[in-house]
């Protein structure tokens, strides 16, 4: 899952980081975007220094360009902690994520103020007018670019409330990870199948089209095979397909192609280890073509599931109908 946060200066953002990296969760902060970019630049880091940089970065790059560029190093198979949402259109950027969920970290003005203090930073306010003032400046820039924490606080999924004791802070993000921990979702059998064969794809040397197809049984791949020149022939993209190096049009020279389909080497290696496909599932990154239609069918398997489309399958879907093999399409991105 990815925990977003928001919240005022001196609110404990900061503690929820630290106390999430306990829990695993790696940190990020789309605030680190601007300081990199100060430190680049020469500049002395300073709270006002972040904030008209930040609106620059906004200005020249879009408004969601720090979100868009922590994102580029989410992993999908880590829990992230992601600090400093400040305008709503980095909130939007993330939520493309369906594992995202924002919290806003709230306390109010004098806990936070006094939290500042305490911790003695020179640069800090050292008046509550001071503070609020600054704070004022934050809450909505009048610039769009500006920051706009509180558009951002009105979206937030959870608000945790901070005015007591770290432990007390600490327990309500246990209650809500407890709470999440219910909702994270994770790809049912079809998707994960599909999935498999479209990472399988990536294996092909073909230079026209990768495609691969996986062969489960008991919701187990007892077979794998993706599109590409014959055992120890030279790679399709080595040059060894005549009909794909030369770029044919779609349809045509199909009798020059040395290539073998995914569906076709996913048969073939099941045959060549010994493993009968019988009465399995065949997921293909695309519709099969007539001749792999013909594998499937005397192979015996009972269904296929293609993501898209191939240009000429009306024919390969009337002859599975009447044998009686299943099919459909399952669009997976």
């Amino acid at each position: 899952m990815i925990i977003g946060l928001t919240g005022r200066n001196g609110s404990g953002k900061g503690e929820a980081v630290r106390f999430l990296q306990y829990k695993s969760f790696y940190p990020y902060s789309l605030s680190d975007v601007i300081r990199e970019e100060v430190r680049v630049r020469g500049m002395e880091i300073t709270r006002e220094r972040l904030i008209e940089v930040g609106t620059e970065l906004r200005s020249q790059g879009g408004t969601s360009v720090l979100a868009e560029r922590v994102l580029k190093k989410i992993e999908p198979d880590k829990n992230y902690v992601i600090d400093s949402f400040r305008h709503p259109d980095e909130v939007k950027a993330f939520r493309l994520r369906p594992d995202f969920r924002l919290l806003r970290v709230d306390a109010t003005a004098e806990v936070r103020f006094q939290r500042v203090r305490d911790r003695g930073r020179e640069r800090d306010a050292t008046t509550v007018e001071e503070f609020l003032e600054l704070e004022s400046r934050e809450e909505a820039a009048v610039d769009w670019h500006g920051q706009q924490l509180i558009a951002v606080e009105e979206i937030a999924d959870f608000t945790i409330s901070n005015n007591g004791s770290l432990g007390q802070l600490q327990d309500q993000i246990s209650d809500l990870l407890k709470r999440l921990i219910r909702q994270v979702e994770r790809p049912d059998w079809d998707e994960y199948f599909m999935k498999l064969a479209q990472v399988a794809s990536l294996r092909s040397n073909c230079v026209k089209r990768k495609v691969a197809a996986v062969i489960v049984r008991d919701k187990r791949v007892i077979s794998t095979g993706y599109n590409g020149t014959p055992r120890g022939t030279r790679n399709c993209y080595e040059g060894g397909c005549p009909r794909c190096n030369d770029l044919a049009d779609s349809g045509t020279r199909l009798d020059e192609c040395l290539c073998s389909h995914g569906e076709e080497n996913a048969i073939i290696q099941a045959a060549y280890h010994g493993v009968s496909v019988k009465d399995g599932v065949l997921y293909t990154t695309f519709a099969p073509c007539l001749t792999c239609t013909k594998m499937i069918i005397n192979a015996g398997l009972v269904e296929v599931v293609y993501n898209q489309d191939y240009p000429l399958n009306e024919t390969s879907f009337n002859l599975l109908k009447e044998s009686g093999v299943k099919f459909r399409q399952l669009e997976v991105g």
